[in-house]
């Protein structure tokens, strides 16, 4: 889920984990999406314009982070999903390399079929502590 910070420049502000799937794939559940972003949407008032779905994410971590050909194939039933009614949606992946360090591609989905890589630049954020005990 994300901020519109200016036309075509978003900031990723929130991510839900999903724990289905496999080492070399993952599962999507319209359940597990649902609740995090009703949730998302009450803590930014409704300001769908503002804050928005943007996607899906995962990882790859013993690959080169590029979408495989079931992730194209995934992200466009999304994006063409009348149900959905996204007007773009993005494809992040990542992995982690040598000294802890992230690195990703953002592919941007469109309706009518067409795909292009956009630019991702990371920002340092402040770790939030949570108790889970």
């Amino acid at each position: 889920m994300g901020e519109c910070l200016a036309p075509n420049c978003f900031r990723i502000v929130e991510f839900s984990v999903s724990s289905r799937g496999g080492i070399a794939s993952f599962v999507r559940s319209l359940v597990h999406v649902f609740r995090p972003l009703q949730r998302f949407f009450e803590r930014t008032g409704h300001q769908y314009r503002r804050f928005n779905y943007l996607g899906e994410w995962h990882s790859h971590p013993s690959f080169v982070p590029v979408p495989s050909a079931t992730d194209l194939e995934s992200m466009l039933q999304i994006v063409q999903d009348v149900d959905v009614g996204a007007t773009f949606a993005v494809l992040l992946i990542v992995r982690i390399v040598e000294n802890a360090v992230i690195e990703g591609t953002a592919t941007v989905f469109l309706p009518e079929g067409s795909m292009f890589q956009s630019d991702l630049r990371w920002e340092a954020v402040e770790a939030l502590a949570t108790d889970r005990a």
